[in-house]
C-alpha cells in the first residue's frame, strides 16, 4: 500500500486557547503513550500539570503557568522527529539547540508530506487538496471563523504570552503559511496555462 501523509496546521494562538478550552472542559492526553525510539517518557521527563483524574476548570492562567505543559509548542513537538533530540528527556542537549533541532525537522517533514493544509484558509485548502489528489469533494470547504477559540476575549499581553510559550509554533507557522501560499499560487497559474492551451486546441 501507499501511505500518503497529510496535515492540517492552525494558528498557534487560537490553537492554544483551543486546546485550553478543550482541558478545561475535562478532556485529557492519559491514552496517548507519546512512545519515542521504543519507549514511553518516565514520569519525571513528562510530569503532569495537574493531580487527579482530569484539570476541568483550569484558568487560563493556570494553564499557561506550568512550565511543562504539552499545548506549548505542540504542532513542532507532533511533526518533528524527537528522537533527534533525546526524546523527551531534556537533558540530552542545552534547550536552544533542542529548539532548533525540533524546528528544523518539523519543518522538514511538512515540506515532504504529501499534503497539508491550513485551518484559516479552507477554500485554499480544498482547491489544494483537490489538485493534489486529482479528485473533487461534493461540497466547498466551510470557512468557519468563530470557535470556541475566538470568542475568547484576551488582552494583548496575555496573547504575547501565548505567543512566547509557543514561539516554535508561531515560526512553523508563518513558515507553513508562506510554504502554502506559494503552492496555492503556482498551483493557480498552472491550471490558467492548462486552460489557456485547451482554449486555443479548441480553437
Amino acid at each position: 500500500r501507499n501511505f500518503y501523509y497529510i496535515t492540517m496546521l492552525r494558528d498557534p494562538v487560537s490553537r492554544y486557547l483551543s486546546e485550553w478550552k478543550h482541558v478545561q472542559r475535562g478532556a485529557t492526553w492519559k491514552t496517548s503513550l507519546h512512545m519515542c525510539d521504543g519507549r514511553s517518557p518516565t514520569p519525571d521527563e513528562l510530569p503532569t500539570c495537574y493531580e487527579g483524574d482530569d484539570w476541568s476548570g483550569v484558568s487560563l492562567q493556570e494553564f499557561m503557568d506550568c512550565s511543562y505543559n504539552l499545548a506549548n509548542n505542540r504542532q513542532v513537538r507532533m511533526l518533528a522527529d524527537l528522537s533527534l533530540v533525546g526524546c523527551y528527556n531534556l537533558t540530552f542537549m542545552n534547550e536552544s539547540e533542542r529548539n532548533m533541532i525540533l524546528l528544523q525537522s518539523a519543518k522538514n517533514n511538512l515540506k515532504n508530506m504529501a499534503f497539508f493544509g491550513l485551518t484559516e484558509f479552507q477554500r485554499k485548502t480544498q482547491y489544494l487538496f483537490e489538485r493534489t489528489f486529482n479528485l473533487k469533494f461534493i461540497s466547498p470547504f466551510t470557512q468557519f471563523n468563530v470557535t470556541r477559540a475566538s470568542n475568547v476575549d484576551i488582552g494583548e499581553d496575555v496573547r504575547q504570552r501565548i505567543e512566547e510559550l509557543n514561539f516554535l509554533d508561531v515560526q512553523l507557522y508563518e513558515y507553513a503559511k508562506d510554504l502554502f501560499l506559494q503552492r496555492f499560487q503556482y498551483s493557480k497559474q498552472e491550471e490558467h496555462q492548462k486552460n489557456r492551451l485547451k482554449r486555443r486546441e479548441e480553437r
